[in-house]
């Protein structure tokens, strides 16, 4: 049954600011209305100050990260929150979960069920695994260590691990572009270094802060040598060397085209690539006609935007094979930490398309009647 609105509401912000919560995530949009943020986690942290509220926002385009003091802090940043117009919540507690989605109409269906497992489980299970950068490393210290950072960064390392050989090249050349705020830049350099090779790497993000702010992390973790940053976009960034691995993690829309492209005319050995949001594609499916018999894929916004996920990554994946490129396709991380859990991985054997693979990926244009942001790159 449907409930008011401000009823759910403040059986939400009661759990959100109650001891015994795992995390929280808002997300999703109410009928005729847009939040500022497209989504919000929320969680506890336990930082070197204490006890936090960590809530981290996403505008699209980064995400921004808050560590906040309990009490008249706390709630009035809930409160913040709470008033944005988020479509859904769903809040996980050491006695429940709750899961509120509010109707075209403005009322609210709640959905309780009982806990699936306790904080003290997880931290068992936290001090069980077996982690490929250590949680007493330095570069925690610097950076912030929660389990939530402590597990995306392993997740990336075990990936990363997965796609190179035993014997690396050294020295290792390694760029990742669109590096953001570089944690993951500055874990593939603490464990491949760890690895006992010679690793020298470029973070690549077209922000001046976000270059000033990482150079002095990398002289922090006294590795500043060895690991650079430049302002640049991806596509003109001038680099140092001529990398042998590239990542692009997270990069929004056509970006992670750019990076793919660039890989590809390095001839660069090995890349990984996480997709974020996919609109070029999408907007392309939007304007044309659906081939029969699949109609039913696009007439939906919601089954549309999954679909030209689907679609792009596929023919990401089809035009690296075309340039000589062996490809994964694999989950990068638990999608109950981010929806954007895709991760291209690509190993450069330089073997010629078969004549079979470019049948294939000249049909799947055909039938779709759209061009790929990396195929007009490449050309």
């Amino acid at each position: 049954m449907p409930q008011p609105l401000d009823q759910a509401l403040a059986e939400v912000r009661e759990l959100l600011l109650a001891p015994g919560l795992i995390r929280a995530v808002a997300a999703g949009r109410r009928r005729g209305q847009t939040p500022s943020v497209t989504r919000a986690q929320i969680r506890p942290v336990t930082l070197k100050s204490g006890s936090r509220l960590q809530i981290v926002t996403d505008d699209g385009a980064r995400p921004f990260t808050r560590n906040i003091a309990p009490g008249a802090e706390a709630a009035a940043a809930i409160d913040e929150l709470l008033a944005e117009p988020f479509g859904n919540w769903h809040v996980e507690t050491a006695a429940a979960t709750v899961q509120v989605r509010i109707t075209k109409k403005g009322d609210a269906q709640v959905h309780r069920s009982a806990a699936v497992t306790t904080p003290a489980a997880a931290q068992q299970h936290d001090r069980a695994k077996q982690w490929l950068l250590d949680p007493g490393d330095p570069l925690f210290d610097v950076i912030g260590g929660n389990a939530a950072k402590r597990r995306q960064i392993d997740a990336f390392l075990r990936a990363l691990a997965a796609t190179l050989p035993d014997e690396l090249p050294t020295p290792l050349r390694v760029v990742d572009l669109g590096c953001g705020n570089a944690y993951l830049t500055f874990a593939a350099y603490r464990y491949l270094a760890g690895r006992g090779v010679s690793v020298q790497v470029v973070g690549v993000d077209v922000r001046e802060d976000q270059r000033v702010r990482n150079s002095a992390v990398a002289e922090r973790l006294g590795c500043s040598a060895e690991v650079t940053f430049v302002a640049g976009t991806i596509e003109a960034a001038e680099l140092p060397f001529t990398p042998d691995l590239v990542l692009a993690l997270h990069a929004c829309d056509t970006a992670t085209d750019q990076a793919l492209a660039r890989a590809v005319r390095w001839e660069a050995r090995w890349v990984l690539a996480a997709p974020c949001c996919h609109h070029d594609i999408a907007a392309q499916l939007k304007g044309g006609a659906s081939p029969t018999p699949y109609g039913e894929f696009t007439r939906h916004a919601i089954l549309r935007e999954r679909f030209a996920d689907v679609l792009t990554d596929s023919l990401r994946a089809g035009l690296l094979r075309l340039n000589g490129y062996r490809v994964d396709v694999v989950e990068f991380i638990d999608s109950a930490h981010t929806p954007r859990n895709l991760l291209l991985r690509a190993r450069r054997t330089g073997a010629p398309a078969t004549r079979e693979q470019r049948a294939e990926y000249d049909a799947l244009l055909d039938q779709w009647q759209v061009k790929p942001a990396l195929a007009v790159m490449l050309n």
